[in-house]
């Protein structure tokens, strides 16, 4: 059965996205060990959720006319919202800017707002859950990946 000529896309910044960020490891992170910076943990955590939102336009558009494939995305795009989740909880958990201290315990398990610009990513991360929270089950949130799709 033929199928419709795919349209041609505009200028594809998807390889440019993946270059400066190979560029970026390479001349920022430094070899020794060291604690993640919150700045880096926030940017980080940007790229992510963006990742996550251009995933899911391309799962809308798929799924209708490819079952499989479209499976696979949302399985990818669960796997983002999981990581940028693990990236937001290792934010809350770098040093603290200025002192460089690690928070306690005990303000972890607040999870309290800590202001801005702290606050910024808290409320990227809030407005992607809504998002989140609409397309996917908790279930779905929660289950280890297994790496069995149904097709």
């Amino acid at each position: 059965m033929p199928t419709d000529p795919l349209p041609d896309l505009a200028a594809d910044f998807v390889p440019f996205a993946t270059a400066a960020l190979d560029f970026h490891r390479a001349i920022n992170l430094p070899a020794g060990p060291m604690a993640a910076h919150r700045t880096e943990l926030d940017a980080l955590h940007a790229h992510l959720t963006a990742l996550y939102g251009l995933l899911d336009a391309h799962t809308a558009r798929t799924t209708p006319v490819a079952e499989a494939e479209g499976d696979h995305l949302r399985a990818c795009r669960i796997r983002l919202w999981q990581a940028a989740e693990h990236l937001h909880d290792a934010f809350h958990s770098a040093p603290r800017p200025g002192t460089g201290r690690l928070p306690t315990r005990e303000a972890c398990r607040a999870r309290l707002p800590e202001g801005a610009p702290e606050l910024t990513i808290c409320q990227r991360h809030m407005a992607t859950s809504v998002q989140v929270r609409r397309a996917h089950t908790p279930a779905d949130l929660r289950d280890p990946f297994t790496g069995l799709i149904r097709h």
